[in-house]
């Protein structure tokens, strides 16, 4: 094959591909999904990945559709979902009230480690859920194809 054809198939995979992506964007009828990593102890990103969550949520409701979101902590981005140490735990109540679509996700790799450095035990905030290891929750999330964002 020659290169000037070769070139004419990859635009047109292109341009077929970036067209059927946008039907897909407009012809969307499930429910929508996004995972958002959290992995800083820094209260701009926490607040950062609600801030997407809500403007994502608020988007497609406003739209008359779905969306599930769920934000997994792990590492020292676990201190959100600490009820010791959250700098967001008001605003974490908020969200259960106001945005049940948006799940928070603790890692227990992280809370054993924690645990053990610490020496006592690490309460979560009643909104959180525990899953064996928060990275490998991202994972089986994307395999699933839901759109991964680390704000």
């Amino acid at each position: 094959m020659t290169r000037p054809l070769r070139a004419l198939l990859l635009s047109a995979l292109l341009v077929a591909g970036g067209a059927s992506a946008a039907s897909a964007m407009h012809e969307h009828k499930g429910v929508h999904h996004l995972a958002i990593q959290v992995n800083v102890n820094d209260p701009q990103a926490m607040n950062l990945a609600l801030n997407n969550a809500a403007n994502a949520t608020g988007y497609y409701t406003g739209k008359g559709e779905q969306v599930e979101i769920e934000i997994v902590a792990y590492g020292p981005g676990l201190h959100m979902l600490r009820d010791d140490t959250s700098p967001v735990k008001d605003r974490l109540k908020s969200f259960r009230q106001g945005m049940p679509n948006v799940a928070f996700v603790a890692c227990g790799n992280t809370r054993a480690g924690m645990q053990k450095a610490e020496g006592k035990e690490i309460p979560l905030v009643a909104e959180a859920t525990e899953v064996p290891a928060g990275v490998v929750r991202l994972m089986e999330l994307q395999e699933k194809g839901w759109p991964y964002i680390r704000p």
